[in-house]
């Protein structure tokens, strides 16, 4: 399934971001922990290595991820050149009191009254930005919500004297190359539900759990995996929460829907949808979608 799902302010936005970038020292990008590189914009990368920009990866959500798995992201990103990797909860208060120092650590010659320290906050839509922006500066000054692309524009606060932050809108790029990708995206609610089809978007993900986390799905809906495809799996929701349509066949939409919030909620437990190897098998294996699919 392709998808593409880019809103006209993005496109406002992503020159802004650009034009934003000369004026930072520090770019703060907000991954979501269960798919670290899915939800990546490739055009943050590119705007900060052209600015020679150092980077705080923040793997937020990792109370919802795999701890296991969140390690292993969390070496392969502090590997590489300019960049460090946390893992936290933007929602948890004594993490995200350490985002300021881990900023300062990478840009030791700012923060100063002569020399104040400008992060820029960056990300795809709902992956925790605004949540993270509020409660650095410990108040309510970007709007927060459960739906991808709350925030539209930029906006730029002090924290201190010697230090500020710019909230930027969440940014997809317009064509998401690998199918994979955009499925993980849509699971984890980072786009829109007029792009996708819920069934599509938990048969997908219902496959990722048989494989890695066939437990979960026995523990939260009472079940045997043993025998069961994906689609099958969306079946049984439907069973157990007794979702039924018209002539008693089950109601396979509001099954899915249901298998995804338990998800997105942590409801099934902590998940992680790609890890570093599978994520260099995908690469290796999986086409990237063409430009006349979209």
């Amino acid at each position: 399934m392709s998808i593409n799902w880019f809103p006209g302010h993005m496109v406002a936005a992503r020159k802004k971001a650009a034009e934003t970038m000369e004026r930072t020292n520090v770019v703060i990008e907000v991954l979501d922990a269960r798919l670290p590189e899915a939800s990546s914009n490739p055009m943050i990368h590119e705007l900060r290595v052209h600015r020679q920009r150092p980077c705080l990866k923040i793997l937020n959500k990792s109370d919802l991820a795999d701890p296991v798995v969140t390690q292993a992201w969390l070496n392969f990103y502090n590997g590489q050149k300019d960049v460090k990797a946390v893992a936290l909860s933007c929602k948890n208060p004594g993490d995200v009191a350490r985002v300021a120092g881990l900023c300062q650590a990478l840009a030791p010659h700012r923060g100063s009254n002569l020399k104040p320290l400008h992060m820029m906050i960056m990300g795809i839509p709902n992956v925790g930005k605004s949540t993270l922006m509020n409660a650095l500066l410990k108040r309510r000054v970007a709007a927060v919500g459960d739906e991808p692309a709350v925030t539209k524009s930029q906006q730029r606060l002090d924290l201190n004297e010697r230090m500020s932050l710019t909230d930027t809108p969440g940014l997809l790029w317009p064509r998401i190359e690998f199918p994979s990708d955009g499925l993980m995206l849509a699971a984890s609610h980072a786009i829109g539900r007029n792009a996708i089809i819920d069934e599509e978007v938990a048969v997908f993900l219902a496959d990722i759990l048989l494989v890695r986390y066939p437990g979960l799905i026995a523990a939260r809906y009472g079940c045997t995996v043993e025998g069961l495809d994906a689609v099958g799996v969306i079946e049984v929701v439907a069973k157990r929460r007794g979702f039924r349509i018209k002539g008693g066949n089950p109601d396979m939409e509001q099954a899915a829907l249901t298998l995804l919030k338990d998800y997105r909620t942590g409801a099934l437990g902590r998940i992680s949808l790609e890890t570093p190897e599978s994520r260099s098998a995908m690469l290796n294996m999986q086409t990237p979608v063409k430009e006349a699919e979209l």
